[in-house]
């Protein structure tokens, strides 16, 4: 099945063009590992999902790029095309000559119903160049306009449109020092408003992903590419054909919907973090040995630390004791910084898969009391390396990996909001205060739930 990416403002636009590329240098990339047969496979599956072919034989990328700025698609477009290994097809993108200016009314209440029927148009067609429609990938950031704004709307109206399939967003948190005086009140009206239309927010942090850059790849100028680069490659990771089931003879037809039945078993739970391991420079890769024991160790340990990556992770941390009669929230068996989750996904690639002990990630502990374990746990695989790494593991888990960070932009939100700041901005545009504290109010619910797992 096909996926329809939807690359909205400056920032899904650019990280957008680094998934596609990594994709592609993964599919291109030298396996002399796996059969020709497996390989063959391996690229099918992939051009299903995120390429359709033109006459001139280069793949076309499955997307509709959208932001209200014309220079970054004008980029984006021309650097996909310079890659001569694929490009983005020239109808399927819709800017305008002026943007959001950071203010997330601007972006829904204004520019989304304004060009609603323009958008919509190119996403029916990207839909219909489809054999099978597997769903939609949006990528978009949290704290500007565009993106938010505009990105929450365009979310809701692909649900409308598209009742039936599945709508996976990726979300930029931004980072914490700030990069947008009202990027708090852009990052809960877009969280509430997409929590709302989506099946799932797969959410990286800045904040973490500059700290990869510095710790593990040695970028001493870290630019936004390199930022980019490193989301794409995780986003990869697990985007990219596997086997979904053990002995599987053919790939995954169903990336989106087998995620989301994996992973978000309720409604009311539909936040999903990615963790990646290894990750380090390219010239790096080939002094490094890694076996899957030491990477399953560290992966699960990242996982019930609340570890964003290998380095630093805090050993001490352990899963409860079972047995316990008390709630979990309350009991004195939990350990104070445990990341209880509700589901996990363990994707593994290269040599050897097939021999590799999970049976850590099933460790009932480990989860909500209201799954069985073996429902909440799942792994996929495929023996076919991903770009040069050897062995490679990433996580995608449902799990309170957010809670610190949600708590803080409501709480921060809430600051402003209860001295009436900048709201005029906001209502000038259409957006009222019950508004803000209806988004506030769905967003506290999220916190509640997640806490009391």
């Amino acid at each position: 099945m096909s996926i329809v990416t939807v690359q909205l403002g400056q920032c899904g636009n650019q990280i957008g063009r680094e998934v596609f590329n990594a994709i592609c240098s993964d599919v291109h990339g030298t396996h002399g590992l796996c059969s020709k047969k497996e390989n063959e496979s391996y690229h099918d599956a992939c051009k299903e999902r995120f390429f359709c072919e033109e006459e001139s034989e280069v793949p076309v990328a499955r997307a509709v790029l959208v932001d209200m700025e014309p220079k970054v698609i004008s980029q984006t477009l021309s650097v996909a095309a310079r890659s001569g290994y694929w490009k983005y097809d020239d109808r399927s993108h819709f800017c305008q000559k002026q943007g959001s200016g950071n203010n997330w009314a601007n972006g829904y209440s204004v520019h989304g119903p304004r060009h609603k029927e323009v958008i919509m148009n190119l996403v029916q067609k990207e839909a219909e160049k489809c054999d099978r429609l597997g769903g939609f990938f949006t990528i978009m950031s949290m704290a500007g306009g565009t993106g938010s704004g505009l990105g929450a709307f365009v979310t809701q109206c692909l649900r409308d449109a598209f009742p039936s399939s599945f709508i996976l967003n990726h979300v930029i948190w931004p980072y914490g020092t700030g990069e947008v005086i009202v990027q708090n009140y852009n990052s809960v009206l877009t969280l509430s408003h997409l929590y709302q239309s989506s099946d799932a927010l797969l959410v990286h942090e800045n904040d973490v992903i500059h700290k990869i850059c510095a710790q593990l790849m040695n970028i001493k100028q870290i630019s936004f590419r390199d930022v980019n680069q490193v989301i794409a490659h995780q986003l990869g990771s697990v985007f990219q054909p596997t086997y979904t089931a053990e002995g599987g003879l053919r790939y995954s037809r169903n990336p989106l919907g087998d995620l989301m039945e994996t992973l978000v078993p309720h409604p009311e739970f539909k936040m999903l973090g990615l963790r990646n391991i290894p990750q380090m420079p390219e010239n790096s890769l080939a002094y490094s040995t890694f076996s899957w024991p030491g990477l399953i160790k560290h992966l699960r340990q990242m996982l019930i630390a609340n570890a964003k990556m290998e380095e630093g992770i805090d050993w001490q941390v352990q899963p409860p004791r079972l047995g316990s009669s008390l709630p979990p929230s309350h009991s004195t068996n939990r350990p104070l910084h445990f990341n209880t989750s509700i589901a996990n996904l363990v994707i593994l690639r290269g040599k050897d898969t097939h021999s590799v002990d999970l049976g850590s990630f099933q460790d009932p502990s480990l989860y909500t009391s209201w799954l069985n374990p073996r429902d909440a746990f799942n792994a996929w695989k495929t023996p076919r390396a991903f770009n040069k790494y050897e062995k490679s593991a990433s996580l995608v888990s449902n799990s309170q990996f957010l809670l610190k960070p949600l708590d803080s932009v409501v709480g921060k939100a809430w600051n402003m909001f209860a001295s009436k700041a900048y709201i005029h901005q906001y209502t000038k545009f259409g957006i009222e205060e019950e508004d803000f504290l209806d988004s506030f109010t769905a967003l506290e619910q999220v916190i509640s739930s997640y806490t009391i797992l």
